[in-house]
């Protein structure tokens, strides 16, 4: 049976670290209309941060572009997220999947990211291609 939505937005904005807050912000008043607990709104608020970074730092590598976030919300509590961006796409996602993983070169990044944001998802899947850019579909379930 397919879920009934009850609210839907979309966010598009420059790939800069100062908007990653922004769109933390943004994204947790979005799914305020849902109730979340604390401890929720903590794991939300990660996975955006992971997400963007990534953007940031992987996609664009600190190189101008654009980050876009559509979200829905539905009856059973649930949100779906999808961010993408028109980066340089990811060559091998199954190695980018593993903890420990990074392509940052200074050793600054702790290649955690997808881990981390798999791991507070009902579900989570990357969709990338080289020279494409990389859409992530991330489901979030509150008041488990």
């Amino acid at each position: 049976m397919k879920k009934k939505q009850i609210n839907g937005m979309k966010l598009e904005f420059d790939a800069i670290s100062s908007n990653e807050a922004f769109a933390r912000q943004t994204m947790c008043a979005f799914a305020a209309g849902l109730d979340p607990t604390i401890d929720e709104i903590s794991d939300l608020r990660v996975i955006i941060s992971e997400a963007v970074t990534n953007c940031v730092v992987h996609a664009y590598k600190n190189a101008p572009g654009k980050v876009e976030i559509t979200a829905k919300t539905y009856e059973d509590r649930s949100m779906r997220i999808k961010i993408k961006d028109r980066g340089c796409g990811i060559e091998d996602i199954d190695k980018c999947m593993q903890p420990l993983y990074t392509t940052d070169p200074s050793g600054e990044r702790g290649g955690m990211g997808f881990a981390i944001m798999q791991a507070m998802s009902e579900k989570f899947r990357v969709v990338s291609a080289p020279g494409a850019g990389t859409a992530l579909y991330i489901e979030i379930k509150f008041g488990k």
